[in-house]
Parts: C-alpha cells; structure tokens; sequence
C-alpha cells in the first residue's frame, strides 16, 4: 500500500529568489518559506514561526525568480523528501525539504522594490495536465486574484 505524501504551505519568502540551473540545464530555485505558527505560552498565544526549505523546479522556478522576492506570501503545494549529500568536510549532511509540485504567488509586500507578478489565467507546464472546463472557465479566475504558478 503506498503512503500519502502531501505538503501545503503559506508563509513568505525570507529572501530574493535565485534561479539555478542543474548541469544537465534544468531551471530551479531553493527558497526558504516563513510559515506563522501560534504557540500557547501562559500569557496566551505567541505568534512564531518555522522556516521551510522548498526546492521548486522548472517554469514554476523561472517563473517565481522573475515575479517574487523577499516578503513575497506564496503558497506552496508539493511532498517532503529526504535526501543526503557529503559536505566540503566530508561530513555526511541529511536534508528534509519540500519538492514543489505547484506554487502559488499569494501577495507581494508592501514596499514598492517587490517585484510586481501579473494576473493571468494559470499557466500549465510540462509536468502539469490541464485541468477540466469545470475547474477554470475560460475568463475567470478561480484564485481570487492569486496568480498560480504550475
């Protein structure tokens, strides 16, 4: 029986957005999400947060590096992975992150250097199938003004 493997976050992006490219040339972007959590202390609840190391490849990369920056929300739907590699010292380093299936740019800060993402109908990659009539007639936008990235 296989497992369920799914991630949903909403946070902020703690930096600006670095595009790389992987040697065989595929386009991809490691960014770190800042996701609220409430916590209970005895003087009631304190606002915290976790910070998220997601990996987002190809269109969605290009994309999110183009359009967002540091303390841009996003939302981000994809599956944990775990992988390992060896550093410069030669220590082995185990690594938990989430590996973007969609991502979703959510809203930009408020001041004016954020880099401004346009409103447009979803934009489906390579990797993605579109979906059916039911989920996104044609001339609406079923992402109250969000602006998908596949």
């Amino acid at each position: 029986m296989a497992g369920i493997n799914t991630v949903s976050l909403t946070g902020r992006l703690t930096r600006d957005v670095e595009l790389r490219k992987t040697k065989s040339d595929t386009p991809f972007a490691s960014v770190t999400v800042a996701v609220d959590r409430y916590v209970k202390n005895k003087d009631g609840n304190q606002q915290t947060a976790d910070f998220i190391n997601v990996i987002v490849w190809k269109q969605s990369a290009s994309y999110l590096a183009e359009h967002a920056g540091k303390g841009t929300m996003i939302g981000v739907e994809g599956r944990l992975q775990s992988r390992s590699y060896e550093n410069q010292s030669g220590q082995k380093v185990n690594v938990t992150e989430v590996s973007a299936d969609n991502v979703y740019i959510l809203c930009q800060p408020q001041d004016a250097s954020a880099k401004a993402a346009p409103q447009m109908q979803p934009q489906y990659g390579s990797s993605a199938q579109q979906p059916s009539q039911q989920y996104a007639p044609a001339g609406q936008n079923y992402y109250g003004g969000y602006t998908p990235i596949y």
